[in-house]
């Protein structure tokens, strides 16, 4: 079975700001796009976590669990925590890191890889097509 490819993003309009999400999930011939406003005080790198446990949620409810599964981001901060290079220094972090890493209990086969805006840009368009609809 090929694994499912999942490209997330998560932004801020003044960082603290209005924040949302979006994520593009691809199994196969299966595309499912998910967007989200998250509120109006959030920071880049909280939306940037939220992204990915709202993908891993909507993969699970999609039947995907037990996948082997590549999440690929812009946000190298999240990719290098997630994997245990960098140390979580921000406490609302280390519970956003804390609940993606509790989804991945579902995903025991997963990869956390940063790529160039360039190639995020259907999930960087749901970010922003979720914060003009939320304005």
């Amino acid at each position: 079975m090929p694994k499912v490819i999942i490209y997330t993003d998560g932004g801020a309009r003044g960082n603290p700001g209005p924040a949302a999400a979006g994520a593009v999930i691809l199994d196969g011939d299966q595309k499912i796009e998910l967007k989200k406003y998250l509120g109006d005080d959030r920071t880049n790198n909280w939306a940037e976590y939220e992204a990915v446990a709202l993908a891993l949620q909507e993969a699970k409810k999609h039947g995907l669990a037990n996948r082997e599964i590549e999440v690929r981001m812009d946000s190298k901060l999240v990719v290098e925590q997630i994997s245990g290079t960098w140390k979580i220094k921000e406490p609302n972090l280390k519970t956003q890191a804390a609940a993606v890493r509790a989804l991945l209990f579902d995903f025991p086969q997963n990869r956390f890889v940063h790529i160039p805006r360039e190639e995020n840009s259907e999930a960087d368009r749901l970010v922003n097509e979720a914060l003009d609809e939320a304005q």
